[in-house]
Protein backbone atom coordinates (compact mmCIF):
# COMPACT_ATOMS: atom_id res chain seq x y z
CA UNK A 1 0.00 0.00 0.00
CA UNK A 2 1.22 3.56 -0.82
CA UNK A 3 1.25 6.25 2.00
CA UNK A 4 -0.23 9.11 1.04
CA UNK A 5 1.70 12.02 2.09
CA UNK A 6 -0.32 14.79 4.51
CA UNK A 7 0.42 18.21 4.00
CA UNK A 8 -0.07 20.65 7.16
CA UNK A 9 -1.05 24.35 6.71
CA UNK A 10 0.78 25.45 10.49
CA UNK A 11 1.50 28.62 12.15
CA UNK A 12 -1.82 28.69 13.52
CA UNK A 13 -0.56 29.03 16.32
CA UNK A 14 2.78 27.73 16.71
CA UNK A 15 2.06 24.84 19.95
CA UNK A 16 -0.58 23.61 18.02
CA UNK A 17 1.41 22.73 15.05
CA UNK A 18 3.80 20.73 17.13
CA UNK A 19 1.17 18.58 18.52
CA UNK A 20 0.00 17.87 15.09
CA UNK A 21 3.34 16.66 13.97
CA UNK A 22 3.31 14.73 17.39
CA UNK A 23 0.01 13.19 17.38
CA UNK A 24 0.19 12.29 13.91
CA UNK A 25 3.40 10.64 14.34
CA UNK A 26 1.90 8.61 16.99
CA UNK A 27 -1.61 7.60 15.82
CA UNK A 28 0.51 6.74 12.36
CA UNK A 29 2.84 4.39 14.30
CA UNK A 30 -0.64 2.76 15.61
CA UNK A 31 -1.71 1.21 12.65
CA UNK A 32 1.79 0.59 11.08
CA UNK A 33 4.10 -0.55 13.98
CA UNK A 34 6.67 -1.53 11.98
CA UNK A 35 9.01 0.75 13.31
CA UNK A 36 8.74 3.47 10.09
CA UNK A 37 7.55 7.27 10.27
CA UNK A 38 4.87 9.21 8.02
CA UNK A 39 5.57 11.61 5.06
CA UNK A 40 4.49 14.64 6.48
CA UNK A 41 5.01 18.15 4.97
CA UNK A 42 4.46 21.49 6.60
CA UNK A 43 3.90 25.11 5.51
CA UNK A 44 4.02 27.54 8.46
CA UNK A 45 2.54 30.76 8.15
CA UNK A 46 2.09 34.18 10.41
CA UNK A 47 -0.72 33.57 12.64
CA UNK A 48 -0.72 36.88 13.34
CA UNK A 49 -1.29 38.34 9.65
CA UNK A 50 -4.09 35.76 9.83
CA UNK A 51 -6.14 36.95 12.62
CA UNK A 52 -5.26 40.72 11.94
CA UNK A 53 -7.30 40.02 8.46
CA UNK A 54 -10.12 37.74 9.51
CA UNK A 55 -10.68 40.71 12.41
CA UNK A 56 -10.66 43.56 9.80
CA UNK A 57 -12.97 40.59 7.89
CA UNK A 58 -10.38 41.05 4.89
CA UNK A 59 -11.28 37.73 3.81
CA UNK A 60 -10.32 37.75 0.74
CA UNK A 61 -6.89 37.91 1.80
CA UNK A 62 -6.76 35.69 4.10
CA UNK A 63 -8.21 32.58 1.57
CA UNK A 64 -5.16 33.75 -0.69
CA UNK A 65 -2.72 32.96 2.03
CA UNK A 66 -4.28 29.82 2.73
CA UNK A 67 -4.41 28.65 -0.69
CA UNK A 68 -0.97 30.05 -1.37
CA UNK A 69 0.33 27.25 1.66
CA UNK A 70 -1.85 24.65 0.23
CA UNK A 71 -0.75 25.38 -3.30
CA UNK A 72 3.15 24.81 -2.02
CA UNK A 73 2.38 21.46 -0.03
CA UNK A 74 0.96 20.42 -3.22
CA UNK A 75 4.01 21.46 -5.01
CA UNK A 76 5.85 19.47 -2.24
CA UNK A 77 4.34 16.32 -2.97
CA UNK A 78 1.53 16.33 -0.52
CA UNK A 79 -1.65 14.53 -1.98
CA UNK A 80 -4.13 16.04 0.71
CA UNK A 81 -3.99 18.96 2.94
CA UNK A 82 -5.24 20.50 6.30
CA UNK A 83 -5.44 23.28 7.94
CA UNK A 84 -4.37 23.09 11.53
CA UNK A 85 -6.39 25.73 13.37
CA UNK A 86 -10.75 26.17 13.77
CA UNK A 87 -10.61 29.80 13.08
CA UNK A 88 -9.40 29.40 9.71
CA UNK A 89 -12.34 27.19 8.64
CA UNK A 90 -14.52 30.76 7.98
CA UNK A 91 -12.74 30.23 4.81
CA UNK A 92 -12.77 26.95 4.45
CA UNK A 93 -15.16 26.24 1.95
CA UNK A 94 -13.38 29.28 -0.44
CA UNK A 95 -9.84 27.59 0.11
CA UNK A 96 -11.39 24.02 -0.83
CA UNK A 97 -12.72 25.65 -4.54
CA UNK A 98 -9.47 26.67 -5.22
CA UNK A 99 -7.47 24.18 -3.64
CA UNK A 100 -5.37 21.66 -6.03
CA UNK A 101 -5.54 18.91 -3.63
CA UNK A 102 -8.26 17.82 -1.02
CA UNK A 103 -9.14 18.85 2.37
CA UNK A 104 -9.94 17.69 5.56
CA UNK A 105 -12.07 19.49 7.49
CA UNK A 106 -12.04 19.59 11.15
CA UNK A 107 -15.34 20.60 11.74
CA UNK A 108 -17.12 17.86 9.93
CA UNK A 109 -14.33 15.65 11.13
CA UNK A 110 -15.36 17.12 14.89
CA UNK A 111 -18.95 16.31 13.61
CA UNK A 112 -19.21 12.84 12.95
CA UNK A 113 -17.30 12.25 15.94
CA UNK A 114 -20.44 13.71 17.92
CA UNK A 115 -22.65 12.34 16.39
CA UNK A 116 -21.15 8.82 16.69
CA UNK A 117 -21.38 9.64 20.54
CA UNK A 118 -24.90 10.92 19.92
CA UNK A 119 -24.25 14.10 21.31
CA UNK A 120 -26.83 16.82 20.51
CA UNK A 121 -26.55 19.86 22.40
CA UNK A 122 -22.96 21.10 22.41
CA UNK A 123 -20.72 24.26 23.52
CA UNK A 124 -18.16 25.24 22.30
CA UNK A 125 -14.87 26.87 22.68
CA UNK A 126 -12.62 28.98 20.64
CA UNK A 127 -11.40 32.16 19.33
CA UNK A 128 -15.05 34.85 19.20
CA UNK A 129 -14.47 34.03 15.31
CA UNK A 130 -14.84 30.34 15.51
CA UNK A 131 -17.74 31.17 18.61
CA UNK A 132 -19.57 33.38 16.13
CA UNK A 133 -19.11 32.28 13.01
CA UNK A 134 -21.33 29.97 11.01
CA UNK A 135 -19.30 27.24 10.02
CA UNK A 136 -19.83 24.75 13.17
CA UNK A 137 -23.50 25.77 12.74
CA UNK A 138 -23.77 25.11 9.64
CA UNK A 139 -22.55 21.91 9.91
CA UNK A 140 -23.76 20.30 12.72
CA UNK A 141 -27.20 21.85 11.74
CA UNK A 142 -27.72 19.49 9.52
CA UNK A 143 -27.53 16.49 11.77
CA UNK A 144 -29.92 17.60 14.02
CA UNK A 145 -27.01 19.16 16.68
CA UNK A 146 -27.62 22.43 18.53
CA UNK A 147 -24.51 24.59 19.13
CA UNK A 148 -24.70 26.58 22.71
CA UNK A 149 -22.21 29.76 22.80
CA UNK A 150 -20.70 31.06 26.62
CA UNK A 151 -22.46 34.18 27.55
CA UNK A 152 -20.99 37.20 26.07
CA UNK A 153 -18.44 38.00 28.49
CA UNK A 154 -17.35 34.44 28.88
CA UNK A 155 -16.51 34.66 25.17
CA UNK A 156 -14.42 37.70 25.27
CA UNK A 157 -12.98 36.03 28.47
CA UNK A 158 -11.63 33.07 26.12
CA UNK A 159 -11.13 34.86 23.22
CA UNK A 160 -8.22 37.21 25.27
CA UNK A 161 -6.91 34.21 27.22
CA UNK A 162 -7.02 32.06 24.38
CA UNK A 163 -5.21 34.62 21.66
CA UNK A 164 -3.12 36.65 24.86
CA UNK A 165 -2.18 33.19 26.63
CA UNK A 166 -2.52 29.60 25.28
CA UNK A 167 -1.24 30.05 21.59
CA UNK A 168 1.73 31.96 22.97
CA UNK A 169 2.07 28.58 25.34
CA UNK A 170 1.15 29.88 28.61
CA UNK A 171 -0.83 27.69 30.36
CA UNK A 172 -1.91 29.24 33.90
CA UNK A 173 -3.94 27.47 36.89
CA UNK A 174 -6.10 30.03 37.28
CA UNK A 175 -6.66 30.49 33.43
CA UNK A 176 -7.84 26.73 33.38
CA UNK A 177 -10.01 27.19 36.63
CA UNK A 178 -12.28 29.62 35.21
CA UNK A 179 -12.84 27.96 32.08
CA UNK A 180 -13.84 24.92 33.82
CA UNK A 181 -16.23 26.95 35.46
CA UNK A 182 -17.44 28.23 32.37
CA UNK A 183 -18.20 24.62 31.20
CA UNK A 184 -19.54 23.60 34.17
CA UNK A 185 -22.26 26.39 34.19
CA UNK A 186 -22.99 25.41 30.47
CA UNK A 187 -23.48 21.98 31.37
CA UNK A 188 -25.88 22.63 34.80
CA UNK A 189 -27.69 26.14 33.15
CA UNK A 190 -27.69 25.13 29.16
CA UNK A 191 -27.87 21.30 29.45
CA UNK A 192 -24.76 20.98 27.22
CA UNK A 193 -24.20 17.19 26.83
CA UNK A 194 -20.41 17.75 25.38
CA UNK A 195 -17.92 20.54 25.02
CA UNK A 196 -15.97 21.46 21.49
CA UNK A 197 -12.42 22.26 22.69
CA UNK A 198 -12.64 24.54 18.94
CA UNK A 199 -9.29 25.89 18.90
CA UNK A 200 -6.61 23.52 18.39
CA UNK A 201 -4.16 24.98 21.50
CA UNK A 202 -7.50 24.60 24.36
CA UNK A 203 -6.26 20.57 24.51
CA UNK A 204 -3.33 21.50 25.97
CA UNK A 205 -4.76 23.04 28.88
CA UNK A 206 -7.97 21.28 29.23
CA UNK A 207 -8.39 17.75 28.47
CA UNK A 208 -10.44 14.52 29.01
CA UNK A 209 -9.78 14.12 32.66
CA UNK A 210 -11.16 17.75 33.40
CA UNK A 211 -13.62 16.36 35.66
CA UNK A 212 -17.04 18.72 34.66
CA UNK A 213 -18.84 15.13 34.00
CA UNK A 214 -19.03 15.79 30.50
CA UNK A 215 -16.54 15.08 27.15
CA UNK A 216 -14.68 17.60 25.23
CA UNK A 217 -14.50 16.95 22.00
CA UNK A 218 -10.38 17.25 21.25
CA UNK A 219 -10.58 18.89 17.53
CA UNK A 220 -6.68 18.53 17.61
CA UNK A 221 -6.91 14.75 18.14
CA UNK A 222 -10.13 14.47 16.11
CA UNK A 223 -8.75 15.96 13.16
CA UNK A 224 -5.41 13.91 13.06
CA UNK A 225 -7.05 10.64 13.27
CA UNK A 226 -8.93 11.79 9.64
CA UNK A 227 -5.84 12.53 8.38
CA UNK A 228 -3.83 9.41 9.43
CA UNK A 229 -7.20 7.12 8.28
CA UNK A 230 -7.02 9.74 4.83
CA UNK A 231 -3.66 8.49 4.52
CA UNK A 232 -4.09 4.89 4.70
CA UNK A 233 -7.18 4.63 2.23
Amino acid sequence: MKIKMIGIVGGMGPESTIEYYRQTIAAYRDRNPDGSYPPILICSIDVKKMLDWIAADELVRVTELLVGAVKRLAMAGADFALLSANTPHVVFDEVQQWSPIPLISIVEATCRTAKAQNLKRLGIFGTKFTMKGRFYPDVFSKEGMELILPAPQEQDYIHEKYLGEIVNGIFRPETRAQLLAIAARLRDHERIQGLILGGTELPLILDHTAGVGIPFLDTTRIHVAAAVARMFS
